[in-house]
């Protein structure tokens, strides 16, 4: 018989303290093990570009800063209309920041 013990599907806290402590000596060693680029969709792209905060941005757009979350985070959709202010917005950011004026 062998004396390995069963694999458990969870680790234990042993285990994650040993991960842990591995993780700071690597990266107190410069190396990283893992790089995640984000893609920002288009809302947050234009909202970027005007400099502007979202509860600036919304109040430029006439919405609601709750809809532009909804949009910048991909659970819900502009309307067309909704969708060409934006491509403006990406294009000429000066125009939704003299819209606030």
């Amino acid at each position: 018989m062998s004396s390995r013990k069963p694999k458990s599907a969870e680790p234990t806290s042993e285990d994650l303290g040993l991960r842990l402590l591995e993780s700071v000596r690597q990266m107190k060693a410069g190396r990283i093990a893992r790089v995640t680029h984000v893609e920002l969709n288009e809302v947050v792209q234009a909202r970027q570009s005007t400099g502007l905060s979202q509860a600036e941005f919304a109040s430029a757009l006439s919405i609601s800063k709750r809809t532009l979350q909804e949009w910048e985070q991909g659970r819900r959709t502009p309307s067309g209309a909704a969708q060409a202010l934006i491509r403006i917005a990406r294009k000429h950011p000066k125009v939704v920041r003299e819209a606030l004026r």
